[in-house]
């Protein structure tokens, strides 16, 4: 499987955060912002070159893209990836980095061609409120899971049975080995969309995906949420608020908290 190299020499975090939001609904499942640089990845199979020349066009940014083989992933990120401290709450790394930990908690994360390796501010705002609430004995949805790392915590903070879906067989393979390498018991990673699963209802939904497919899903995302429990949105841009809390709110959510961090945010809604 061959995945496209996107680079775009980007001036500010406006606009890196604008492409990213933009490219992430297109398809692209892998960032890496570097100074004065966005990369962004995506299989070869998804990637249009018109798609991304309207984006480049609403941005005024140029991009060059370039082919790469995905077992090149791995030697890019162990030179690039640096160790990710969350506060004093949590501390993501590598298998590869030797460092003392400070924090509560601690999770590896070796990735692959899978978001979430702590380093961008959706997953460390998901992870800050997800400080927020008691996972002791709860059931867990996480709704597009990469490379696990949102699950991985959550059995951490002692949740009592995770579900950690995806629809990017990448994301699964990668999600089981960092469940794995966590010593993880109560995860189980599957396959497929949020309408191909029928578990019932959960205690704690995480979902930090995209503005486009939570709009989607957020009808099925309140019935598969049950009575008093609690859902956590990110994802998303500050100016994509208004249309979230909106939908939300519209489906039966009511609206909980809010964190921001470098023009990205996340949102907590509960179920009455």
């Amino acid at each position: 499987m061959q995945f496209v190299k996107v680079t775009f020499p980007v001036s500010g975090q406006d606009v890196c955060d604008m492409l990213t939001a933009l490219l992430a609904d297109m398809g692209y499942d892998g960032f890496e912002e570097t100074e004065g640089r966005l990369l962004a990845y995506i299989e070869s199979s998804k990637f249009s070159e018109d798609a991304l020349k309207s984006v480049a066009e609403q941005t005024s940014v140029n991009y060059e893209t370039e082919i790469i083989a995905p077992q090149n992933w791995n030697a890019l990120w162990e030179s690039n990836f640096p160790p990710v401290i969350v506060e004093d709450f949590c501390t993501i790394r590598a298998h590869f980095h030797d460092i003392e930990i400070t924090t509560p908690y601690e999770i590896q994360i070796t990735p692959k061609m899978s978001f979430g390796t702590g380093h961008h501010a959706t997953t460390q705002l998901m992870m800050l409120m997800m400080r927020e609430i008691e996972f002791a004995g709860k059931s867990v949805l996480d709704f597009g899971t990469g490379t696990g790392v949102l699950a991985i915590l959550a059995e951490k903070l002692g949740a009592d049975n995770i579900l950690a879906i995806d629809n990017d067989a990448w994301c699964i393979e990668n999600a089981i080995e960092n469940a794995g390498r966590n010593d993880c018991k109560r995860i189980m990673v599957k396959g497929g969309s949020l309408e191909d699963f029928e578990t019932g209802q959960t205690d704690i939904i995480l979902a930090n995906i995209n503005r486009h497919i939570l709009l989607q899903y957020m009808g099925l995302l309140y019935a598969k949420l049950s009575n008093g429990g609690m859902i956590l949105l990110s994802g998303l841009l500050a100016e994509d608020k208004d249309i979230i809390v909106d939908a939300a709110c519209s489906a039966g959510f009511v609206l909980k908290g809010i964190r921001d961090q470098m023009n990205w945010i996340a949102l907590k809604f509960g179920k009455a």
